[in-house]
Order: C-alpha cells, then sequence, then structure tokens
C-alpha cells in the first residue's frame, strides 16, 4: 500500500496488520485516524525532532524505543542531532509534515512523542509541561482538582495553561513560552509551578520526587529535562486512548474513556483544533522564576549516580522484561505474605515502568508503611530478576 502525501510517496506495508488487539484497530485504521486530525496531530510535532516509539508487534507487546532515526529512511526525511546529558547524541527524525507522521506510524509508532524545542534551536523549550501523574487509587476527580489549581498557578503567572487527556490514567497542562530559556531554568520554572500546586492543595497535590513519599497527584515537572518527551496531543496511545485537547469549563465533566480513535475524528470535526492558537499565546518565565528564588532551595533531584537509603521500609518484589511477568511475581510474594499484603493500600504497591537500552522494563516494589514493623516480611531474592542491561 502506497499513500501518496503531499507530493510524497509513503509506502505502508502491511496495512491490515492488528496494532489494537483489544479493539482490533489496524495500522490502515491508526492511518485514517491521523488523516483526519492531521493538522492538530502536526500542530504539536512539526519542527520537532521525535523519540521512535515503536509497538513492532502491537500494543499488547513491549515498545523497542528508538533515539537515533533509521540509517534506511527516504532521502525527504529530516534529522537532527541531539546532545544528551549522558554525553551520546542521537540523529532525531524531525517531524515536518503529514508524510513524515505516517512514515513512523508505518515503523509502528503508536503515539507521537517529541522534544519541547524545535530543530532550529535545541537548547531553549518553547514549551514548558505539567504531567499530572496519580498514584494507585486516586479518582479522576481529585486529578482535574489538581490540574485546575495547575491553570490557575500558570495564569497567575503570566502564563496561558493549555489542558489534554493523557490518554492514560493522568491529566498534562501546557504552557507555550518564549525560546529564551535554558532547560535548567524550565524545569526550575515547572517545579515552582509544582510546589505552588503542593502548597495550595497538600490534601490531593505532591511534588516529592520520590515515588513511595507520595500521595495524591504527583505534579511532575521533571517531564521538562534535556532527555524527556511527553505524548503530543491528538495521539493515540497505547491504551487505545487519544491524548485530546480540552476547554477548560469541560475539563470536570469529561472523562479520559470518551476520547477514542472512534471518537475523536468527529469532535475534531466539529470543534476544530482546540489549541491552535496555543502557539500566539507564548508567554514569559519571569514570574515564575522569581517564585522559585522565593520559595529557595530544597533537596536536590537524584541525577542517577549512587544509591540512596529511603526514608520509607521499602523492598523490592520484581524487575521483569514484561509488566505481566512482574506481576504474576507479585502475586506469589502476596500468596506467601497474606496478613502483609492484607495491609497494602493501593499506593503502597509502586509499580515502575523503567527505561532499559531500547525498551522499557517493570519494577515492582512495596512499601510496608502500614503493616507493624514486627510483621513486616524481610527483603527476599526477586520474584522475576530481570537485567535490562544484559548482552550491552
Amino acid at each position: 500500500m502506497t499513500l501518496e502525501v503531499e507530493g510524497r510517496e509513503v509506502k505502508i506495508t502491511n496495512p491490515d496488520r492488528v496494532v489494537f488487539p483489544q479493539t482490533g484497530h489496524t495500522k490502515r485504521d491508526l492511518i485514517a485516524y491521523y488523516q483526519v486530525v492531521a493538522e492538530g496531530a502536526l500542530r504539536g510535532v512539526a519542527g520537532r525532532p521525535v523519540i521512535l516509539k515503536r509497538f513492532v508487534h502491537g500494543t499488547d507487546q513491549a515498545a523497542f524505543f528508538q533515539k537515533r532515526a533509521p540509517s534506511k529512511r527516504p532521502p525527504w526525511i529530516e534529522v537532527v542531532e541531539l546532545s544528551y546529558p549522558s554525553g551520546r547524541t542521537a540523529d532525531e527524525v524531525v517531524m515536518r509534515d503529514l508524510a513524515h507522521l505516517l512514515w513512523t506510524v508505518n515503523l509502528g509508532c503508536v503515539d507521537l512523542n517529541p522534544h519541547p524545542v524545535r530543530a532550529e534551536d535545541l537548547d531553549h523549550p518553547d514549551e514548558l509541561r505539567i504531567d499530572l501523574d496519580p498514584v494507585p487509587g486516586i479518582e479522576w476527580e481529585q486529578i482535574v482538582s489538581v490540574a485546575l489549581v495547575a491553570r490557575d498557578v500558570l495564569e497567575e503567572h503570566g502564563l496561558t495553561a493549555w489542558p489534554k487527556t493523557s490518554g492514560s490514567r493522568g491529566f498534562h497542562v501546557y504552557a507555550a513560552i518564549e525560546p529564551r530559556w535554558a532547560f535548567r531554568d524550565v524545569r526550575r520554572a515547572a517545579e515552582a509551578v509544582a510546589r505552588e500546586v503542593e502548597r495550595r492543595a497538600p490534601e490531593v497535590a505532591t511534588s516529592r520526587w520520590w515515588k513511595e513519599e507520595r500521595q495524591g497527584v504527583f505534579v511532575d515537572f521533571n517531564q521538562n529535562a534535556r532527555d524527556r518527551t511527553v505524548a503530543s496531543a491528538y495521539s493515540v496511545r497505547p491504551t487505545g486512548l487519544v491524548s485530546t485537547p480540552l476547554e477548560w469549563d469541560e475539563v470536570g465533566g469529561r472523562r479520559p474513556e470518551e476520547f477514542t480513535m472512534a471518537t475523536v475524528p468527529d469532535r475534531y470535526g466539529e470543534a476544530g483544533d482546540l489549541w491552535s492558537g496555543m502557539e500566539r499565546a507564548a508567554g514569559s518565565l519571569d514570574a515564575l522564576l522569581e517564585l522559585a528564588d522565593a520559595q529557595g532551595p530544597r533537596p536536590a533531584a537524584p541525577k542517577g549516580t549512587g544509591r540512596r537509603v529511603p526514608v520509607m521500609p521499602l523492598i523490592e518484589i520484581a524487575r521483569a522484561e514484561t509488566r505481566d511477568e512482574a506481576m504474576a511475581g507479585f502475586e506469589r510474594w502476596k500468596a506467601r505474605h497474606p496478613e502483609a499484603a492484607a495491609r497494602l493500600e493501593p499506593a503502597d504497591v509502586l509499580v515502575d515502568s523503567m527505561r532499559g537500552s531500547s525498551t522499557n522494563w517493570t519494577r515492582i516494589r512495596v512499601n510496608l508503611q502500614h503493616v507493624p514493623e514486627e510483621e513486616r516480611p524481610a527483603q527476599e531474592p526477586l520474584e522475576v530478576d530481570y537485567d535490562p542491561w544484559r548482552g550491552r
């Protein structure tokens, strides 16, 4: 199957391959979706380098993360060299138009994961991104309440807040900014937002870095780091849901499961791209950086080196190549320790999607804070002990 897209030929291999086993949607369906919402989807990625998150065997299998553009690619595919904090570099695909987008979909990409910079200026982000990440047990209404506080903080400091569902359990709030600040300052401004949201809504919002210390909704400011990407607006997620822009006055009355490949095209046809004015609303970080100065220092976030002694009674259960393997190991642990397992609250089970050399793997830890000290199981050999770096 070959598509003619704005004068370019895009070859689509295996168009009838099922990408979403839970719904039966195929690669052809995914391409048709992106063709309908092309203008809105491109608004979030055009001119930006992207990480290729490839579901080569469907969304029920682990994705393969590819920073470097494939060596075999059409001559019109643009790339740009990005430098990472590790010192490594990668020639990443720059998304320019619908032909670029559909070419990545053919590679197995489902959602679009752009950096918050343009290819012409890789050192100065033009978006500030807040990712609201709820701990287990948190209801949608609580997430919405935190999103509204984040909106207020941004707008009181001179920025226009743009909301969208994440396509998963969380929520995203963006602000367009003038590309005048380095990553460290954008991240510092985002952290100031997170700390202020936590100050205003301490019963439901947290800016604590360490996962075991969080309660409620984590206001994740680290998505503004140089090596991070976030699924863009109108991206179809592996869940089958769509990361969908909203109006603020509808945030409280809508649910993320409403927005799918089947429903978003009609919504888009009626309402158009709700984020179409975002670039024209670019604002300054000066007020947020002043807030950061007024807040004063806080313990530094981890830099990926050394080991930290946790303040909570944590034990590790599994490190697995897949989430299913990790959860099966957790079930075995619970069967051996039923009394302790019965005392766990949803937020005590820490299921982490960890980035390996090219794919995600799953770690499960348990916070025994609600188990009496004398009844706490000791650290045991891991139920599953996968080494994501084996063979490197």
